[in-house]
């Protein structure tokens, strides 16, 4: 007999809301009424905390001391009441259809659960292909530091691809989709025997891949008087090899939001070579403002980082809110794990909703109080290590009181990995510090949790 999973009050206004923006009298409302429809929802839960479900399909907590509505994970499960806010949300905060279309991905990491056999033997296949090809054609305009100089560009649009549209970029060692590419690699990949841990490239880098090929083409035909179909022919490969990849990648929830906003991007220029010709002369920042442009509404969350990177940080809390959904105060929890990212502190609290950044400062405080932020093999003490009665690891000091984070099973541990992760990543890119070359520590000890299970079995 199946598990009757128990009633949650969050969801059943999800479902209220979903229903009431994608029906058809949304539509015929002005924007000012749909603002008043949303207000309508408001739920208020028992400590006095107004929640909003609203725009990208998530919930908006509203800050009392500010008064503004911030991203924030609801406490499943909580009992709530129906409390209409006086003032109707912003128009950022509305919903549109759209927003409830998109698929809704994995943040586990690729330790653990490996990438499907399947999906590593067809990219092995696209890559096998394509990496012959000569560097003089495709030439290595991104991604130099990661591989060798006389690698060609069509190796470096697929792992771009790969990198792009993973949620979190850190792969078990001996996972097979990175092991592929290890004769094309200039230098070792950043980790340790365990765990490779990649950065999330940036749109532009795949885009410079190909506007470089397209500016050549016209560059040969301004001085020749006549269309080179070298360099065009190559540009229009790099594109369809990002897509050829992506394709490949909708087949696992990690990769597959990403990797069908990239599709949405690139694939118009193989039915029209010349989309982003005249992009491509003005240089590679307007044709990436070109792609970004195709991305269709109902993928606008998994684009955030290439906008708004303050908003693609604040997504990313979010996520890790949620993946710690199984503690006694996720909140808190995820406080932890930012109490290890570099050039943090109070730099975090504009970004945070105010139980994470309660959190994140009552846990700072009792680190500095402490005086002891490193364990004896020199790194940081995440705080959520400690449950604060039983004194955490065996005779070590006193440690922050934190909420003990114990996943209760492998697919858990790698969604809160892989939000840790991508919760550090996009924290980086925020603030412009250099991502730890062994990553972050709180990710480091999910690790310890999957390491001596960290592959699916092989046939």
């Amino acid at each position: 007999m199946a598990a009757v999973r128990p009633w949650d009050p969050f969801a059943a206004v999800e479902a209220d809301v979903r229903a009431l923006v994608t029906g058809p009298r949304w539509q015929g409302l002005s924007a000012p009424a749909r603002a008043m429809e949303l207000a309508n929802t408001t739920v208020v839960t028992p400590n006095g905390e107004r929640w909003l479900f609203g725009a990208r399909a998530r919930w908006h907590l509203h800050d009392p001391a500010d008064a503004s509505w911030r991203p924030a994970a609801p406490p499943r499960g909580c009992p709530v009441r129906r409390g209409h806010h006086v003032a109707p949300p912003g128009p950022e905060l509305v919903p549109s259809p759209a927003h409830f279309a998109a698929p809704p991905g994995s943040t586990q990491a690729f330790i653990g659960p490996d990438v499907p056999a399947e999906l590593v033997e067809r990219v092995r296949v696209l890559l096998r292909a394509n990496g012959r090809k000569s560097e003089l054609d495709y030439p290595l305009t991104a991604f130099g530091d990661v591989f060798a100089t006389d690698v060609p560009g069509t190796v470096a649009a697929i792992w771009g691809t790969i990198m792009w549209c993973a949620y979190a970029p850190a792969f078990d060692g001996n996972e097979r989709l990175i092991t592929v590419f290890g004769e094309y690699l200039g230098k070792p990949l950043p980790g340790d025997e365990w765990v490779r841990w990649l950065a999330s490239p940036p749109l532009l880098s795949l885009v410079t891949l190909y506007a470089e090929r397209a500016r050549a083409a016209v560059r040969h035909a301004d001085a020749t008087d006549r269309p080179d179909t070298g360099p065009a022919r190559a540009a229009l490969r790099l594109v369809a090899l990002m897509a050829d990849t992506a394709h490949i990648l909708t087949a696992d929830a990690r990769f597959a939001p990403r990797a069908h906003a990239l599709l949405a991007m690139v694939e118009p220029l193989l039915s029209d070579p010349s989309l982003d010709e005249r992009a491509a002369q003005a240089g590679d920042e307007p044709v990436r403002q070109a792609w970004l442009a195709r991305c269709p509404p109902e993928f606008e969350r998994w684009v955030l980082g290439e906008r708004d990177r303050g908003a693609a940080f604040r997504d990313t809390v979010y996520d890790l809110v949620e993946s710690l959904a199984f503690t006694s105060d996720p909140p808190r929890a995820a406080a932890s794990f930012l109490t290890d990212l570099p050039g943090g502190g109070e730099r975090l609290h504009p970004h945070l909703d105010h139980r994470v950044r309660l959190g994140h400062l009552e846990l700072t405080s009792q680190i500095r109080e402490l005086g002891q932020n490193t364990e004896p093999d020199g790194f940081a003490v995440p705080a959520f290590l400690w449950d604060g009665t039983t004194g955490g690891w065996p005779e070590r000091p006193p440690a922050p009181r934190g909420v003990l984070v114990a996943p209760p099973d492998r697919g858990s541990a790698a969604a809160v990995l892989g939000a840790a992760y991508a919760t550090g990543l996009a924290w980086c890119a925020l603030s412009e510090t250099r991502m730890p070359q062994d990553g972050f520590a709180g990710a480091r000890a999910i690790v310890r949790r999957l390491v001596h299970e960290r592959d699916d079995i092989h046939p």
